[in-house]
């Protein structure tokens, strides 16, 4: 029997949250044997960072995505999207990404191929005029709309009149002791992007009573925003340059989760942070701001971490001060979060995506 052709959508799988668990979720459909897995890279940068399974067979347009065009290659990649989805015939299409799924529903109006959408960022951001209406009138088109959250759930229900949705969260990868020791580290992973805050932790970290500690800020700039040599000014500026190391992108970041103490996270915006996520898995207690969605559903705050209201800079530092404070307690805190983090295992989620998105008959 013909395994049934599924096709997976996105605009690049770069090094990032979104990217990571495309990268697992076609892995893990390649190895059920059951499928025969087709992966659509069609945005301005196509390059894989992440490992992909040779059964994936893998889509790119023949031609690339010129800017100072920007309507004629949108069309253009509306077009291909369309004919090498259609091409395909796969009984259901996954994409990820708030903008980049309008540019999918909109190829694939009038036909009859099931599209799920799952959106992986803020879940009330604007995404400006045109995106947002459009959203408006593509999203109920959709077969489901998965969310991150709770909390997403609760705002696209407003937002959107779809009856189809469903709450999946992203797989979390176990990270396997290497016995490294823990050395007396601050750890934040994520891009150099204003909306990270990076920032706004070399402040707090510079009004810490911790001489003797380092804040290690894993990431790279991003979305044509430079801003690594601002915030090394930053550090200098605050007298704390020689304990703020920036790493640029790293490929073993388990190494700095299995090195550092605690992780500390500013981010102003999510959809569902898997940093925390994975410095949870890595034994690490976590402080973050309660942004409006994401670490509340990872964090139970001041049992496996700390919930701070966003932008309070005052209380995020204090219990920072606390976990440098007393090692028992964060040790205890991180121990806990491993155990709680187990639930998000990537078998697990996996599995949900498979029943949301594959009907019964075929699977």
């Amino acid at each position: 029997m013909q395994n049934k052709n599924i096709c997976f959508v996105i605009h690049s799988l770069q090094a990032g949250g979104m990217e990571r668990v495309m990268s697992e979720l076609v892995n893990y459909f390649a190895a059920t044997e059951k499928y025969t897995v087709h992966l659509v890279l069609y945005g301005i940068k196509r390059e894989v960072f992440y490992e992909v399974s040779k059964r994936v067979l893998i889509h790119k347009p023949s031609f690339e995505f010129d800017n100072s065009k920007r309507l004629f290659h949108t069309v253009k990649t509306i077009a291909f999207l369309r004919k090498t989805i259609r091409a395909i015939n796969p009984i259901s299409v996954l994409s990820f990404g708030e903008t980049w799924n309008n540019m999918v529903l909109l190829s694939l109006l009038g036909t009859k191929i099931p599209v799920y959408v799952s959106d992986r960022a803020q879940p009330d951001k604007s995404l400006g005029k045109v995106h947002d209406f459009l959203r408006r009138k593509l999203y109920p088109r959709a077969k489901g709309v998965i969310v991150q959250t709770q909390k997403g759930l609760e705002v696209f229900k407003i937002m959107y009149t779809h009856s189809h949705f469903k709450v999946i969260g992203n797989p979390i990868r176990p990270i396997a002791d290497r016995q490294l020791k823990r050395e007396k580290v601050i750890l934040m992973v994520g891009r150099y992007i204003k909306i990270k805050q990076q920032d706004v932790l070399i402040r707090i970290f510079a009004n810490l009573n911790a001489e003797d500690w380092k804040l290690v800020l894993v990431g790279y700039d991003h979305l044509k925003q430079s801003n690594q040599k601002q915030w090394e000014e930053l550090a200098k500026k605050l007298q704390v340059e020689d304990r703020v190391v920036f790493t640029g992108k790293q490929e073993d970041v388990e190494k700095y989760y299995l090195t550092s103490s605690i992780f500390a996270f500013t981010s102003a915006s999510e959809g569902f942070p898997n940093v925390i996520g994975e410095a949870m898995a890595a034994c690490l207690p976590v402080v973050a701001y309660d942004c409006v969605a994401g670490p509340s559903d990872l964090i139970i705050s001041g049992e496996t971490g700390y919930l701070v209201p966003l932008n309070d800079e005052i209380q995020f530092t204090q219990k920072l001060q606390y976990l440098i404070d007393f090692p028992a307690k964060r040790e205890k805190m991180g121990w806990k979060g491993n155990e709680f983090i187990s639930t998000f295992e990537l078998i697990d989620i996996c599995e949900q995506f498979e029943q949301f998105i594959v009907p019964n008959t075929e699977r």
